[in-house]
């Protein structure tokens, strides 16, 4: 297990109000991008070619210690099923991702890829451009028995349709208990006077938004504009009197860990990482709630081997299967079956996982997170300009 990962999971949106391209084509809805539901479907030759590929983000599946080339759940799965998987790392940013395979899926193309993973904010782009396949449900007994009833119905895809968690994460703050003195309860406590300059939040506008609306108690489920609205006028105001230090992406883990940050919003899966070496820094919900968000398994349009996909998939939801990832990449489980599989290993370091609420939130913790819904492709230039504009990106 690595100690730290050195990639973001949720990536920055760098696209600016009023950029060409395809990444504003994707956020404004353009017709003509649109593949309706009978043109998605390619020939499925699963039953006569044993493969698939995979693209999924680095460092984002479990590996042998010894022969890090070794990934040992894809390898069980291969073992059992025959089906042999080409796993390729090459996503390193959402939008980075979706420029690298837009031209083929808006003319109507392969994309050479029969699984992909994303954040769940860029899979609503692609489920509304009609980009990706709905999944066959019959197949995936697993998903549709164990997956978490919190991950189960997001604004952009009701019942789970078009895609399947891979792995979720909690938006919250972390501090450090020691260098501050006292603990850190509410979103309001970031501006507090002996934290000025010493805050900094995520630059991202879909990394951000949600936490700081809790704050100011709106059920993100349901957001509106005019709650959008009011914590731009918020951040705004915060950074005009200094509290806030600076931006980030991932590296505000730098500033948490070197002291130059005391409070800071942040990604559970990275403060798991950051408490082996520091168990000073801590993680919180707050009171009035966190931000529950997924990276989401999806099969583009066209993908050759759409049954041998479905069946990894689901594979990925047998409890003992989700335990043995958990256990390696520490983000929340999308499977809370796996925590009893984890309780009973005979490896302390691996029990001990189980009792972690940042990979299986309990049921206090889980009655403070929701799922936010995304940004509209109607909204989504208004607010990136108005987002932008106070980040500075």
């Amino acid at each position: 297990m690595p100690d730290t990962f050195s990639l973001p999971r949720r990536s920055l949106l760098r696209a600016v109000a009023g950029t060409t391209g395809l990444g504003a084509l994707a956020g404004c809805g353009v017709r003509a991008a649109y593949v309706r539901p009978g043109e998605r479907a390619g020939v499925d030759v699963s039953a006569s070619d044993r493969q698939l590929t995979w693209a999924n983000w680095p460092l984002y599946i479990d590996t042998d210690d010894d022969d890090p080339t070794d990934r040992p759940t894809l390898d069980a799965f291969t073992e059992r099923t025959g089906i042999s998987v080409d796993y390729v790392e090459e996503i390193n940013d959402n939008d980075e991702f979706f420029g690298k395979i837009s031209p083929s899926l808006m003319n109507h193309q392969q994309t050479g890829r029969d699984l992909i993973v994303i954040s769940d904010w860029m899979c609503a782009r692609f489920v509304r451009l009609g980009w990706v396949q709905e999944m066959d449900r019959d197949r995936q007994p697993n998903v549709a028995e164990y997956l978490d009833p919190l991950l189960r119905s997001p604004a952009f895809d009701p019942g789970r349709t078009y895609t399947v968690p891979y792995q979720s994460g909690i938006t919250g703050i972390a501090y450090d208990r020691r260098r501050l003195g006292r603990d850190i309860r509410a979103v309001s406590d970031l501006w507090a006077s002996d934290l000025k300059g010493r805050v900094t939040l995520l630059s991202g506008l879909d990394e951000a938004f949600a936490l700081l609306m809790q704050g100011n108690g709106v059920d993100i489920t349901r957001w509106t504009a005019d709650d959008f609205r009011t914590v731009c006028e918020q951040v705004e105001k915060q950074v005009g009197n200094g509290q806030i230090r600076r931006f980030t992406g991932n590296d505000y883990t730098k500033d948490l860990v070197s002291g130059d940050v005391l409070a800071c919003q942040a990604y559970s899966g990275d403060v798991i990482q950051l408490q082996a070496d520091n168990p000073d820094i801590r993680f919180v919900v707050p009171e009035e709630g966190g931000e529950l968000w997924s990276d989401s398994l999806m099969i583009p349009d066209l993908a050759r081997h759409k049954s041998n996909a479905e069946r990894l998939v689901d594979y990925y939801y047998e409890p003992e299967a989700a335990a043995e990832l958990a256990a390696w990449v520490n983000y929340v489980c999308p499977v809370p079956a796996a925590q009893a599989v984890l309780a009973d290993s005979d490896d302390e370091e691996t029990a001990a996982l189980a009792g972690n609420p940042l990979i299986f939130p309990d049921k206090e913790m889980r009655a403070r997170l929701a799922v936010a819904r995304d940004i509209t492709s109607t909204e989504r230039l208004e607010f990136t300009r108005s987002w932008n504009a106070i980040v500075g990106l």
